[in-house]
């Protein structure tokens, strides 16, 4: 009889290894010998060799209470990062920080395209931790970040900035450069503390002018070609890279969100297809967000109508090489992704769940057609090219389902403008309306919790919902909270196109019963008041952690970070461990394997103020108490050295 492919990897890597959380970092020991041919990064400086009593300890920790044993704190609007007793939080790296032994020192009066692109980008979001040297699956003190510029302030960038119509050119070329991904090494000395290499040959910049590859079924299509690419599947740049993962191979895969906002002039297009198409994904009929069209042609969708279509898509690139060129898996589909996460199904196949950030919008998963290879690196590299994509219908009992969408399947026909894949891909969100989705309250990460399986999807809120659009899975009308949907696919299969659904929270304030709040049972009045989920992700013990994204607006306190069991008796406990500084989210954060070490995004510090001359105008000093405000990379760990969840 032949082996199960469960069998196979539990026989190799062993039952708590696959299933306990740590599957995504199975590959990097399968490839130990490549990476050893490339060089890694265990000779680099004071780097710290795992303990000989980390095997002790992660068995202790194994054994102990899964219960989030820390005091939470009371919601704040001190313009510093705040964390509860027993934890420190250390600063790491903040925009304008060199990278490389040839940066320029950062000076934000004088920044420059050049500068910029060796320096560590603007607004920071999704992280991912890579551990080094790749094959040690378990070091939890040295290692890559991963870590996405989602946007850019010019009125926080630059002083005095003269507004859209006033922007230079240079200020332009810099905004640029801010955007993308930057990869550090970083590493915890013998005093416990963490910092990033400069200069690390790891160390790398992706931007707005990074050439990318498009692959999958919808590169080459006559919608990807412009007068710049004529074969339609080279890309310049990746734009408003938000959320993102790590795939089950050791890649980091991020997505491009709110891309829309850096086009403009889709009225000077004729009425047709494409000035539709572009509509519904919300390019600017005149203006956008951005003036970079005025000094790049290929932002003037007047000029160049395709160029928004090769934007929207999910980005993977190779970490530990830096230079691998970004590929644009076009099977994802395209929309406004917030990121993707990953599981290995149990018949080998690889699934990423993935949401659409915007109101009224869907949850998508896609499927590879082929099974993950952990024994051979360069043969997954497909995986993300040939698979089936669905979105998810909500039913009002609890049940729910996964369409397909795939040329052919229900109305995707011609006769519908979907005569291939391709169009199906890049109009993603047509073809899911025309299946029959459920349309959300801004559907942002999706994870799977590494000890139940379950599903588990941030919806960030919806204040555009009525009285009359209210249902089962979106319960609110004016939704300025935002809630969490927990799913459970049938038989416990992540590739089953059946699944059940409940409402795992309702967030607001527990105290105040005109907010509704529900948090899994729990008793609403004993929680940590909480709103507008954003990203998510899961400890070793199954506890969810949250980072939000509009609390000033909804609670009048900062955004932060919050955990809550999802098990248990104190499931639906939510405590809430840290508080960002004003004007700023807590973006994302990431843990090391051992969970001893929460890295935390502080994204955009001092919105809504400004840059100038008049110090009153800044709202925000983080991190140095100096203008301008600088976002920036935090990390959290314990005074006592032991897991975040506390003992």
């Amino acid at each position: 009889m032949s082996q199960s492919f469960e069998t196979i990897l539990r026989k190799r890597f062993g039952r708590r290894a696959l299933f306990g959380g740590t599957a995504r970092m199975i590959p990097l020991a399968a490839f130990a010998a490549g990476m050893q041919q490339r060089g890694s990064a265990a000779d680099s400086p004071e780097a710290v060799p795992a303990s000989p009593e980390e095997p002790k300890v992660a068995e202790r920790d194994a054994a102990r209470d899964s219960r989030l044993q820390f005091q939470p704190i009371a919601g704040t609007t001190r313009d510093a990062v705040v964390v509860a007793s027993g934890y420190r939080s250390d600063l790491l790296i903040a925009w304008g920080d060199p990278l490389f032994n040839d940066s320029p020192p950062f000076d934000p009066s004088r920044q420059t395209g050049r500068s910029q692109s060796l320096q560590f980008g603007y607004n920071v979001d999704w992280m991912g931790f890579f551990p080094l040297p790749a094959y040690e699956v378990k070091n939890s003190s040295h290692g890559l970040i991963v870590v996405n510029h989602e946007y850019t302030n010019p009125e926080l960038m630059f002083k005095n900035w003269g507004g859209f119509e006033n922007q230079t050119k240079d200020q332009t070329e810099v905004e640029l450069e801010a955007h993308g991904l930057s990869v550090i090494e970083v590493m915890r000395d013998r005093s416990g503390r963490w910092r990033y290499i400069q200069g690390s040959r790891f160390n790398r910049r992706i931007t707005a002018t990074t050439f990318c590859r498009l692959t999958g079924p919808a590169a080459g299509s006559r919608w990807m070609q412009t007068s710049a690419d004529l074969s339609g599947d080279t890309v310049m740049g990746t734009l408003n890279n938000c959320a993102g993962g790590e795939t089950p191979w050791g890649t980091a895969i991020s997505g491009e969100e709110n891309f829309h906002q850096y086009f403009s002039n889709v009225n000077g297009l004729p009425t047709g297809p494409v000035r539709t198409l572009h509509s519904r994904y919300g390019i600017p009929g005149g203006n956008g967000s951005y003036p970079w069209a005025r000094h790049f042609r290929r932002f003037d969708v007047a000029q160049e109508p395709n160029e928004p279509f090769r934007h929207g898509w999910m980005v993977e690139f190779d970490p530990y090489d830096p230079t691998s060129m970004p590929k644009k898996r076009t099977a994802l589909g395209r929309f406004r992704h917030e990121g993707c996460t990953f599981q290995i199904a149990r018949n080998g196949r690889v699934v990423g769940y993935m949401g659409d950030d915007e109101r009224f919008q869907y949850m998508y998963k896609y499927v590879s057609r082929g099974v993950f290879n952990p024994f051979d690196r360069a043969a997954n590299d497909k995986l993300l090219d040939e698979g089936t994509l669905y979105v998810a219908k909500l039913n009002e009992d609890g049940t729910g389902e996964w369409l397909a969408l795939v040329q052919g399947n229900g109305p995707l026909t011609a006769a519908n403008g979907y005569p291939t894949q391709a169009e199906v891909l890049i109009d993603t969100r047509g073809a899911a309306t025309l299946l029959g989705a459920t349309p959300m309250d801004r559907p942002e990460d999706m994870e799977a919790n590494p000890v139940t399986g379950k599903v588990y999807v941030a919806l960030t809120n919806n204040t555009a919902r009525t009285d009359r659009q209210v249902n089962k899975s979106n319960p609110r009308a004016n939704n300025r909270f935002g809630h969490i949907l927990e799913i459970t696919e049938d038989d416990g299969d992540h590739t089953s196109t059946k699944f059940t659904w409940e409402i795992f929270m309702l967030c607001g304030d527990g105290k105040v019963a005109s907010h509704g709040a529900f948090f899994a049972g729990y008793d609403p009045t004993k929680v940590s008041a909480i709103a507008n989920p954003d990203n998510i992700i899961f400890d070793n013990k199954g506890n969810l952690w949250i980072s939000t994204d509009g609390q000033p607006s909804s609670l009048r306190i900062n955004d932060g970070v919050y955990a809550v069991a999802t098990e248990g008796p104190e499931r639906g406990n939510v405590k809430q461990l840290l508080s960002v500084a004003v004007g700023a989210e807590a973006a994302s954060l990431v843990l090391t394997p051992d969970n001893t070490a929460l890295f935390v995004s502080v994204q955009h510090p001092g919105e809504g103020g400004k840059w100038t001359d008049n110090p009153s105008e800044a709202i925000s000093n983080f991190p140095d108490s100096k203008q301008p405000a600088r976002p920036a990379l935090v990390v959290v760990t314990k005074t006592s050295g032991s897991p975040i969840i506390g003992t």
